[in-house]
């Protein structure tokens, strides 16, 4: 009887390991597909990336490679990159298939748009650094060159700031999502949020402070869009704190 009831226990945790293991299989194989899609397309990848900096650069003026290896991993590091990127809603739909199961009603209705939320901003916050941002912050510092330096920066470490940069800026562009989650677990309320604007705005320059290249150009372009982001997340907050504790006890 003991070693029954013991079988029986164990099923559903057996369960929920081949549902994870199956899940997590797909997401893997879903991001190989899009890597080998993209490793064709590396260096022209690459050349995308680097065209707001060769812009930027005196007439003549190129990237160069330091290490004798730099010219093929440079470019693979960006095509796994960017397969990540396209992959994204992939990999997070495996995810939620394997999680959605024992969520209340309340929150799979929140679940879903902030998921969305969370990869549209993510993906925002890195066009508008390779848009807007790298753009101004090399045109900055193409000015700021010293006369008779020659800006000739190598691929690898132009990658690892550019990908620093989109990291940056696309996990900032989450603030509202973060405030959202907060105000639903009922650790901050939309009224505490307004109250705290000020040092809320203080914290959003320190962290844009730690997270960009020491230019102000940067600086200011990521700490701007944060407050207008942390009014948003304001708006929204209002709009998801929960009313009454039977609808966070509701269940499908």
């Amino acid at each position: 009887m003991d070693s029954n009831a013991g079988t029986g226990a164990e099923r559903p945790l057996i369960t929920h390991l081949l549902e994870l293991r199956s899940r997590l299989l797909r997401a893997v194989v879903g991001l190989l597909v899009v890597l080998a899609a993209m490793l064709p397309f590396a260096n022209k990848l690459y050349g995308l990336l680097a065209q707001p900096l060769l812009d930027k650069l005196p007439k003549g003026g190129q990237l160069i490679a330091t290490q004798v290896a730099s010219p093929f991993f440079a470019p693979m590091k960006l095509a796994f990159f960017a397969a990540l990127m396209v992959s994204m809603p992939w990999l997070l739909y495996q995810v939620w298939a394997f999680v959605a199961p024992g969520l209340y009603r309340r929150e799979k209705k929140l679940a879903l748009p902030l998921l969305g939320s969370a990869l549209a901003l993510f993906y925002a916050g890195c066009a508008f650094a390779f848009f807007l941002v790298l753009p101004m912050v090399f045109g900055f510092l193409a000015k700021v060159t010293p006369t008779g330096v020659a800006m000739m920066t190598d691929i690898s470490a132009y990658l690892d700031f550019v990908l620093v940069l989109f990291l940056a800026f696309g996990l900032s562009f989450e603030l509202p999502v973060a405030l959202v989650i907060l105000a639903v677990l009922g650790w901050v309320t939309p009224a505490q949020l307004r109250e705290g604007r000020g040092y809320a705005i203080v914290g959003v320059f320190v962290v844009a402070a730690v997270l960009t290249p020491p230019d102000v150009v940067s600086q200011l372009m990521l700490a701007i869009p944060m407050c207008l982001l942390y009014e948003a997340g304001i708006i929204a907050a209002t709009f998801v704190t929960p009313r009454t504790a039977a609808d966070a006890d509701a269940r499908d």
